[in-house]
């Protein structure tokens, strides 16, 4: 009943717009019924005949119920798609000690929803008294747990014990896991690989990465006598195969013998940290973990069989299997690593962490203190929830706790205690039937949610394919015309003829831009302009006119003092600018020599609206102009209007009029001199100064030139001549000396050689004197 009141409050609220966010419905873009519904919650549709003017838009069809009864539209004209739930399955809350008790109702619901409009319902929960438990003790075997291990032995009497003051239908599952039996983290050398424990340590098996012990069970003997057979192992660094050992755990429910009705528990037992994803590459171990089932072997002595050639897992994707498989974790950590566990329980949704003691006698405690915590905390979420779906948990119990709008949190719920949450579901746009479920963690109660969209209208329209509203040219749909194949227009009152559509409605395109520039309806070709929400009409050949929309000042169109045409304001006589907000006067823009703006602007406002490059306030001087002393044709006129010379000799005062010249010996004008070479050669100095207008100078020019002296022709010609005989001088030296260095260099070279020639001082026989002694009988004496 409560239910019914609210939502039908809901649903008078959306759809009279008291609610202030919805209180306006856009009609941009809306040409059907459909649009309307799907532009936003608040919007209804009037599908009323002549509702609507000729030349007027359908779009205000589209207004939020209050609005269209305003405009006359009458109620059972209106649509306005609600939202509607019908549950499928609701089975009733069990009883104390059912075995397979329910826990949350309903199970299964359907919702049809309008885009944007949100709706509630109720889910009960009620915490089952005596409701199965299986406790799953995974423990960590490494040698710095020898003591830990001996007490665990002894421990199944007093963890049976305590399970049955919880549940009748407890059980309980063990398992031990180490690390990789791999370098680094196992020493495998193949005498370590079979005893990794001290050599005086006789009991000690062999290294191993996780092994599954004993199946579920509510025999405390086989849970006896399985503890009792193992015995401890070892490794080489600290962190343990944690992860890996909860994975294959948690993902191996038929092997672990996970009951499907029931409360998962795993209790960690450890002293050291954990390897995590990633570490595996210290091994080489490159593949991620695949979170799969790997175990092999017997059901009660299993191995994780690929624990050597797979990655550790990440925390993500183990808290992802945790909680998809409805287990929860208990952390049972030394002291030393509880720090490190605290955090990890935080990012693993329904987990609880304990400090062992010493030697791990502390256990049962603990894990009774966590489990207390554990199942008096409901927290109701949602999974496989489609992109565009939003759900909000609102919990109605004794302790609500704040985790986000994606949860639902109640604590300290008793046993028995009945407890409610409010769950509102939206749909942001129109889809295709989806669903997802809603879930408490860590127990196995689902709520199925299925969604369908209300996109669509139901008019109820005329069955008559030509009706006299759309001049027996068409049928009604949802109160608009849709025309026949040949004719066109808001009532189809326009044949088509010979002409195709498209060309027919050429003529309502500018630029072949949008119809009518979206303002009106192409009819036969012309544009039948619509009118604006202050029932004013667009007009114009493409309706692109309205007396409207023109600027503001002082919050008044126009300020008061003229009318809005096409957009732009007409002033009335005596004010000006563009909203009409200025008085005409130029007192402002005056200037020195009583001009306006120096006649380089206009006066708007009274203030200079100057030409491009001239400055304010009165346009006097122009920053961005080139000089006019450097300007090509001002150099020209000033050569002609001051000597008669250069290219406007001929037509000075024509090409030149723009300025007035005075030659002068000083200048009186202020500002830099400026200098021009001509056409002669000359230096001419001249001022320019600018007079009112853009093309308007007055000049001063000095009346003497500065013109370079002729050349003296007989000392060029003479100086040349000297130069060419002092050069040729020059010439004929230089070649008489290099002829003397050659042949003072055979000289040498001929001095060189005599020297070393031998025959040079030996005598030639032809020239010595004669050495006998015969003498002449021609002279001798007788």
């Amino acid at each position: 009943m409560a239910w019914g009141v609210l939502s039908l409050l809901l649903l008078l609220m959306w759809n009279h717009g008291l609610c202030q966010q919805e209180e306006v419905c856009s009609k941009f873009k809306i040409n059907t019924c459909a649009d309307c519904i799907k532009s936003g919650p608040s919007c209804s549709w009037c599908k009323q005949l002549n509702f609507t003017n000729q030349g007027e838009q359908e779009a205000v069809r589209c207004d939020t119920v209050a609005q269209l009864q305003k405009r006359g539209c009458n109620s059972e004209e209106i649509i306005s798609p609600a939202n509607t739930k019908t549950v499928v399955k609701e089975d009733r809350l069990s009883a104390p000690n059912t075995k397979d008790p329910v826990q949350m109702s309903p199970q299964e619901i359907r919702l049809n929803l309008r885009p944007g409009l949100p709706t509630t319902f109720p889910v009960s929960f009620k915490r089952a008294e005596g409701y199965p438990v299986d406790l799953y003790y995974l423990m960590d075997l490494s040698y710095s747990m020898k003591d830990d291990l001996q007490n665990v032995k002894s421990l199944g009497q007093k963890l049976f014990e305590a399970l049955s003051k919880i549940t009748k239908y407890g059980q309980i599952g063990f398992g031990a896991f180490v690390d990789k039996t791999v370098l680094p983290y196992t020493n495998t050398n193949k005498e370590k690989l079979q005893k990794p424990c001290d050599k005086n340590d006789q009991e000690c098996q062999a290294a191993f990465g996780y092994r599954h012990v004993l199946n579920l069970t509510s025999r405390m003997d086989d849970f006896n006598e399985r503890v009792m057979k193992e015995h401890i192992s070892g490794n080489l660094d600290s962190p343990e195969g944690s992860l890996d050992a909860m994975m294959q755990a948690a993902v191996c429910g038929s092997k672990i013998g996970w009951r499907d009705s029931s409360t998962r528990l795993i209790v960690l037992a450890t002293d050291a940290g954990f390897h995590m994803a990633g570490d595996g590459k210290l091994a080489g171990i490159l593949e991620p973990n695949d979170e799969v089932c790997h175990l092999s072997g017997h059901l009660s002595g299993s191995h994780y069989t690929k624990s050597n050639e797979m990655d550790y897992p990440s925390v993500g994707q183990l808290a992802m299997q945790l909680e998809k498989n409805n287990i929860q974790p208990i952390f049972a950590v030394t002291n030393n690593v509880k720090t490190v566990y605290t955090e990890l329980s935080k990012m693993i949704p329904k987990s609880e962490v304990g400090v062992l003691s010493e030697n791990s006698d502390n256990v049962v405690g603990l894990i009774e203190n966590a489990y207390n915590k554990l199942s008096s905390k409901v927290t109701l979420t949602h999974e496989s929830l489609p992109d565009n779906v939003r759900v909000v948990y609102n919990p109605k119990c004794k302790n609500p706790v704040q985790e986000g709008e994606n949860k639902g949190v109640c604590d300290s719920v008793t046993v028995n205690e009945e407890i409610s949450f409010d769950v509102t579901v939206t749909a942001d746009s129109c889809m295709e039937e989806t669903s997802f479920n809603i879930k408490p963690l860590g127990i196995k109660d689902t709520l199925k949610v299925t969604i369908t969209t209300n996109c669509e209208c139901q008019c109820n329209d005329p069955k008559d394919i030509n009706h006299s509203h759309c001049n027996y040219n068409g049928s009604i749909n949802c109160g608009i015309c849709s025309c026949l194949k040949g004719y066109v227009g808001q009532f189809c009152s326009c044949a088509i003829g010979d002409k195709d559509e498209r060309t027919l409605r050429a003529p309502c395109q500018k630029n072949n831009g949008t119809e009518c520039e979206g303002r009106g309806d192409c009819v036969c070709g012309r544009c039948e302009c619509h009118k604006t929400e202050k029932e004013l009409s667009y007009y114009g050949q493409y309706c692109q006119c309205v007396d409207d929309h023109c600027e503001k000042f002082n919050n008044k169109q126009c300020s008061g003092n003229g009318v809005c045409k096409c957009g732009k304001c007409k002033c009335n006589p005596d004010f000006e600018g563009s909203a009409c907000q200025c008085q005409v006067s130029s007192e402002g823009c005056r200037t020195e020599n009583n001009t306006v703006c120096y006649g380089r602007g206009s006066c708007t406002c009274n203030i200079c609206d100057c030409k491009e490059g001239y400055q304010p306030p009165h346009c006097e001087k122009c920053l961005g102009c080139s000089d006019p002393c450097t300007t090509k044709h001002k150099q020209t006129c000033i050569e002609c209007l001051g000597f008669n010379s250069g290219p406007f000799a001929k037509n000075c005062s024509a090409a030149c009029n723009t300025i007035s010249r005075q030659m002068v010996d000083k200048f009186t004008l202020p500002g830099n001199e400026c200098k021009h070479k001509d056409s002669e050669g000359c230096w001419i100095t001249f001022k320019l100064k600018q007079l009112v207008g853009l093309d308007n100078y007055t000049a001063e020019i000095q009346k003497e030139r500065d013109c370079p002296k002729p050349p003296d022709v007989i000392a060029i010609i003479g100086g040349s001549v000297a130069a060419v005989a002092f050069i040729g001088i020059l010439l004929l030296l230089l070649i008489k000396l290099l002829i003397h260095m050659k042949d003072l260099k055979e000289f040498r070279k001929f001095e060189s050689e005599k020297k070393k020639s031998k025959w040079a001082e030996a005598d030639n026989p032809l020239f010595q004197n004669a050495t006998t002694t015969v003498a002449n009988p021609t002279f001798t004496g007788e």
